[in-house]
């Protein structure tokens, strides 16, 4: 593993997935590769349901055949897999967190019911028997994103907004400075090269993944995961 990236879902990961990938870093888990493998999401819903106890052969295992990685899930796991992965660097997309916040409600957030009444905690099960992947995918998303790293809240605002700034300074007071680099995709190749210690690509920076190509169907898991079975 080369480079471990810390930041949350909807930072960039996408298109400084494609960044690392044209770098020569890649292959980068992501949670795209998730949702395009369907054996990675068994493999991150064996790390989500582990202790500490063989956490790191499990996260190990669930990256193996990666270079890097990037966004949930792996991100939720930074701290081992900086621990797993010593020579690896450290990145940590960031961006304004207010409209981080407003990225989060209009996309991760929106399937998130404010109602967990019986249907929510069956839902797994009732997507389980139509799709096995599907209802397995579900409860990985749930254990690895909502209840590790926002504690079950998806709609407290000011709670969301503590957490994403909470988590930013643990991996800026966690991590040595000289493996660590705080980066906005706004700065484009030079900042990212730099750190990398690659030279710059003759090519635009990629931009991808905005909120209107997040709702399209090739980008949702059910129609694509659906599509395949």
């Amino acid at each position: 593993m080369r480079v471990i990236g810390a930041g949350f879902g909807r930072t960039g990961t996408t298109s400084t997935k494609a960044a690392l990938e044209l770098l020569g870093l890649g292959p980068v888990h992501h949670m795209s590769e998730v949702k395009a493998n369907p054996p990675q999401i068994h493999a991150w819903l064996r790390v989500a349901r582990h202790g500490d106890q063989g956490l790191d052969a499990a996260l190990t295992d669930a990256l193996a055949g990666y270079q890097s990685c990037l966004d949930w899930p792996g991100a939720a796991y930074w701290r081992e897999l900086a621990g797993c992965y010593p020579d690896a660097k450290v990145l940590l997309t960031v961006r304004d967190t207010e409209q981080w916040l407003d990225s989060m409600e209009q996309t991760i957030f929106r399937n998130v019911s404010r109602r967990r009444g019986l249907m929510w905690h069956l839902r797994p099960v009732l997507n389980s028997l139509h799709n096995r992947d599907h209802g397995a995918f579900l409860r990985m998303t749930r254990k690895v994103i909502l209840d590790r790293v926002f504690d079950g809240e998806a709609y407290d605002r000011a709670r969301i907004r503590e957490v994403y700034e909470r988590h930013t300074a643990e991996v800026v007071a966690a991590i040595p400075a000289s493996r660590l680099l705080v980066y906005d995709v706004a700065q484009g190749w030079e900042t990212l090269c730099a750190f990398l210690d690659v030279p710059v690509p003759d090519e635009p920076f990629p931009r991808l993944n905005d909120r209107k190509g997040y709702h399209s169907p090739n980008h949702e898991f059910g129609h694509r995961l659906l599509r395949r079975s």
